[in-house]
């Protein structure tokens, strides 16, 4: 009798662990998974690709996922606001891509609310044919690459930051004359102008 009290212990121990790695594992089900992808990881993709399209699992309702592309030498490659098709595929255009390795990276929302970001690389290679447009990604209206880059300020279009520019310039080349001045028209401390040496 004591035996079997003893080899019970173990058994409600060894069902409360199974139960818990069960519960604990149900979350990830509801995260959202990349199915497709164009230019898909590992490829390789001719330098004229002017689309990329990726297809998701249980996205989150009323979110479009961000998309994000690095080129070979780390720099940034503009990418056009991303368009959902059928509910799944992100389609976005982008700049023509350089040759050597680029990293895509995503960002999407799961139907459990949680966010997931993800990457991917792909192989531009000059000379080899474009990767074609998904069909799915043919009928939208995709925005432009804003072909700004690096070069403007963060949040600021190109002539809004020039426009800033030039107000903070004069600013300070006016605080600078005013300055000068200030110190032309004070004498000598101790003195007083007219009065003999």
């Amino acid at each position: 009798m004591r035996g079997l009290r003893l080899l019970r212990a173990p058994a409600v121990l060894l069902g409360c662990l199974c139960a818990l790695l069960l519960l604990g594992s149900a979350p990830a089900y509801a995260h959202t998974a990349l199915k497709d992808a164009t230019p898909a990881p590992g490829a390789e993709a001719g330098s004229g690709t002017s689309v990329v399209a990726l297809t998701f699992d249980r996205l989150m309702p009323g979110t479009t996922p961000e998309i994000g592309l690095t080129g070979p030498d780390g720099t940034t490659v503009p990418v056009g606001q991303p368009v959902l098709a059928d509910g799944s595929v992100a389609c976005a255009a982008v700049t023509p891509l350089r040759a050597g390795v680029t990293t895509l990276t995503y960002t999407v929302t799961a139907t459990d609310g949680d966010t997931q970001t993800n990457a991917f690389q792909f192989q531009v290679v000059d000379g080899t044919e474009p990767v074609a447009t998904p069909s799915v990604c043919q009928g939208l209206t995709l925005s432009a690459p804003d072909a700004g880059g690096d070069d403007t300020l963060p949040g600021l279009s190109r002539t809004t930051a020039l426009v800033v520019l030039a107000g903070v310039v004069v600013a300070v080349v006016g605080a600078g004359v005013l300055a000068v001045r200030g110190l032309r028209g004070a004498g000598p401390t101790g003195r007083r102008r007219g009065a003999p040496v």
